[in-house]
């Protein structure tokens, strides 16, 4: 079971950075045997939490298949779930799901209610299922906590929510009182529609960890550091982890043209976990998240506006995957208790970011492009320091010299890449 001790994950009292991928649509769309695989897959790159919409995921690709969590009436462009009625079947079932998640000692992320079936959410207007009715949401919360606490999941009370009304409110208010009365142990966060910056205060002082999302919008790539430092400034001490950057190859939201790259969600990520929200991260394919196979319907959400996803094989076996899994063996090998940010501009670019150990002896940069830098403003020259670059498209770690009192040269990286500093006594 996890555990918090200041702004850090702990397993068992050691560390424990969390590396998510993220499978929104495994419940409804994913066969065992494909399950077997991707755990299998996903396992053996490092990953050690999965993130599992448990009910079904209203974006998710069509599946070969229809098991739902409660019986469905369809009308035309419509449909609506009987909530009085559980299906045990597809319970059972993902209760099996998650009894091989945990053999392959991967903890899971689970959400209990995503925006759409709340009423007065951002997705209130283009969902087209009927809300969760209030009057259910203790038997079915009740239900889940209780069938799946033996696998000391991680609970997001909310799924991509915003908090626009009362009634908004009032539901998660529901479910989080219920979930804590039947899984106290657990630990507990919202995870909060994109560039979303806060919640509301009743339930951030109920909350174990922040969790928020960068996400696909084009313009908004710079929240995935400036989220974890407005936070930090306001006195948040605990976990905070972006637990939506932008996925791999996912389109750019709103229709327009383009894809995020490999590199891309690198640098959402290393931004993130620079910036303090240093916990841990969350990976995304396109084409996992809602488990898509060629030649079958993707639910485009209109205003969301994401282009096709690869084939679940596909996506799969994106590179980017195993960038971000370099990502956690930097962290976990050099900072093992955690980074602070550093809230400088170097060469006057944020987008250059900056952490340090909690004993302010090893300084980390990551460099989205390559550059000289000063490293004077850290109170680093020649004569006190040391340092090394990491590349991160090839995965290889070099030694890097100064070129003046307080100048590194720039390195050979032709892409992005990570430059560690430490200070010597």
């Amino acid at each position: 079971m996890l555990s918090i001790k200041q702004d850090q994950f702990y397993e068992n009292d050691k560390p424990f950075f969390y590396l998510a991928d993220t499978c929104w649509s495994a419940f409804t769309n994913i066969t065992l045997d494909e399950w077997q695989y991707y755990l299998d897959y996903r396992a053996n790159q490092g990953f050690n939490v999965i993130q599992i919409n448990i009910l079904s995921q209203w974006d998710a690709s069509a599946a070969p298949f229809e098991l739902l969590p409660f019986p469905i009436t369809h009308n035309k462009n419509r449909y609506s779930f009987d909530y009085s009625r559980l299906n045990p079947e597809y319970f059972d079932r993902a209760e099996k799901m998650l009894q091989m998640v945990r053999e392959h000692n991967m903890v899971p992320a689970l959400v209990l209610l995503w925006s759409n079936y709340v009423p007065g959410t951002w997705a209130n207007d283009i969902a087209i299922n009927n809300h969760f009715v209030y009057g259910e949401l203790e038997n079915y919360v009740s239900f889940v906590t209780e069938k799946f606490k033996r696998f000391n999941p991680v609970y997001f009370v909310s799924g991509d929510t915003d908090f626009s009304t009362a009634k908004t409110i009032s539901y998660y208010e529901k479910v989080l009182q219920v979930a804590k009365r039947h899984d106290p142990d657990a630990l507990y966060s919202f995870h909060i529609k994109g560039r979303l910056a806060e919640i509301p205060e009743q339930f951030l002082s109920g909350i174990d960890f922040f969790s928020y999302q960068s996400g696909h919008n084009l313009t908004g790539q710079k929240t995935a550091y400036t989220i974890p430092l407005e936070l930090r400034k306001k006195g948040f001490t605990r976990p905070i982890i972006n637990t939506e950057p932008c996925y791999e190859q996912i389109s750019y939201s709103r229709n327009i043209y383009g894809r995020y790259s490999a590199r891309d969600v690198r640098q959402a990520s290393w931004s993130s976990v620079l910036s303090g929200a240093g916990a841990g991260i969350t990976y995304g394919a396109h084409g996992i998240w809602s488990w898509h196979r060629s030649g079958y319907k993707f639910g485009i959400v209109e205003g969301e506006g994401f282009d096709i996803p690869f084939d679940w094989r596909d996506a799969l076996h994106f590179d980017g995957a195993n960038d971000i899994t370099y990502l956690k063996t930097i962290i976990s090998s050099l900072f093992t208790n955690g980074i602070d940010p550093v809230d400088i501009s170097l060469k006057g670019e944020m987008s250059i970011r900056v952490g340090v150990d909690i004993k302010k002896k090893r300084y980390i940069i990551y460099l989205p492009t390559n550059t000289v830098i000063d490293v004077a403003k850290l109170g680093l020259k020649k004569e006190n320091s040391h340092a090394q670059v990491f590349y991160l498209d090839e995965k290889t770690v070099h030694p890097l010299e100064y070129s003046d009192k307080t100048i590194l040269r720039m390195s050979h990286a032709e892409a992005d890449s990570v430059i560690v500093l430490d200070k010597e006594e």
